[in-house]
């Protein structure tokens, strides 16, 4: 911060001119084709929103969409270094302008929903990310991004975004300073990656009794438990200030209510969108029409080992619902689906195992998911400070 501010002061000591993103960049918008061009294993390969990161503005190459030859590509549509790719139009206001730093040339395009800025050399690619993932952007695309512009990030809207140009020498060592930040929160997150998988990795082996030598009780889970179905509350009818959140098959509440309808220690499956997703919620709340809630019913059955087994088994879970024009997972087949019963200490042995695991992978007060929060607020906190300048006199 003091060698910032030093070069400030010998630099720019009547402040920093501010220009037009028009003027410093050239905004590239991404190849059309159509739904009959994609092909599998197609020779062109095509990026699109999914492929930015919302969280950590990076990209990544899940479920890359490949094109036949004969759609026509520009050599500019092809990714290079030092290119800003941003999300320029979806049916979610959200993602719209959310970008991800290109760090060397690919082999790769960007579709038609999809955009690259180009510095021209005066604003280092670098400087003019850190100005884009911050919240002056954010606010100019929340007045900008109006129904009149269908959620779409227009040349005319893109470069209209004025921004601090200070010298380039301060510009390299404001992105020192929160490329250090963005690096570790890099390293966090591979790590936090790493330890995930792990998870999943004793999820699936230690509620595994497919080669148990010993016989295992199984059961249909209609059997053993008690479970209902939720039911529809109106958005009108919540309010943030109710004590009872409402969850419809996700791991976060989508409204709260004045009064539960399920208890606590009770596992919520989702009957719809992320069909058969399993989570389990140790305070009352109340389910809405969107998932069924199960709890144990016998004393020989832990209601958490029963959780831990179905969400090992969300693929199954999944499948069953994976029926009819609309898929929903109904709660007569959930309840023939079957489930082992080991003897108690073994199941309680498999939840204090994995109760470790899940905190360090998913609990946000401790461990890595606080230690990875505890970083981006930090480098919120630098980016504001550092990108925000006094306008030079015109």
């Amino acid at each position: 911060m003091n060698q910032v501010d030093t070069l400030l002061a010998d630099l720019s000591p009547e402040g920093v001119p501010f220009r037009l993103v028009s003027d410093l960049a050239k905004y590239v918008r991404g190849l059309t084709y159509a739904k009959s061009d994609e092909e599998s294993g197609g020779p062109i390969r095509v990026l699109r929103g999914k492929n930015v990161t919302l969280s950590s503005n990076r990209l990544n190459f899940d479920d890359v969409r490949t094109v036949t030859a004969t759609v026509r590509v520009r050599s500019d549509q092809y990714l290079k270094a030092g290119d800003i790719l941003i999300s320029a139009a979806s049916g979610s206001k959200a993602h719209v302008g959310k970008v991800a730093f290109v760090e060397s040339d690919l082999d790769y395009c960007f579709g038609g929903f999809m955009a690259v800025l180009r510095s021209s050399g005066e604003v280092l690619p670098r400087f003019l990310f850190h100005l884009l993932v911050g919240r002056t952007f954010a606010d100019y695309l929340e007045v900008k991004l109006d129904s009149t512009t269908i959620n779409n990030l227009s040349a005319s809207v893109m470069g209209s975004f004025r921004i601090p140009v200070p010298p380039l020498e301060v510009q390299r060592a404001i992105v020192r300073i929160l490329d250090n930040f963005t690096e570790l929160e890099a390293e966090l997150e591979a790590e936090l990656e790493a330890r995930r998988n792990q998870y999943q990795h004793y999820l699936a082996t230690l509620t595994d009794f497919s080669s148990e030598n010993r016989a295992i009780r199984w059961a249909r889970l209609g059997e053993v438990c008690t479970s209902f179905s939720g039911q529809f509350v109106r958005k009108d009818k919540q309010d943030p200030n109710f004590r009872f959140p409402v969850y419809n098959g996700g791991a976060s509440p989508t409204g709260y209510y004045s009064e539960p309808n399920a208890p606590a220690y009770s596992i919520a499956i989702s009957a719809s969108g992320s069909i058969g997703a399993v989570n389990w919620l140790d305070h009352t709340f109340y389910a809405g029409n969107s998932c069924h809630v199960i709890r144990s019913a016998i004393d020989g059955l832990d209601t958490k080992f029963l959780c831990f087994y179905l969400a090992s088994k969300q693929a199954e879970l999944r499948a069953l619902g994976a029926v009819g024009s609309i898929p929903a997972l109904n709660l007569k087949p959930l309840l023939d689906f079957k489930v082992p019963i080991p003897e108690l200490g073994s199941q309680r042995g498999v939840v204090e195992a994995l109760d470790k695991f899940d905190a360090l992978v998913n609990d946000l007060s401790i461990g890595l998911p606080a230690e990875l929060a505890a970083r981006r607020k930090q480098y919120e906190y630098y980016r504001d400070k550092l990108l925000t300048f006094e306008e030079a006199p015109a």
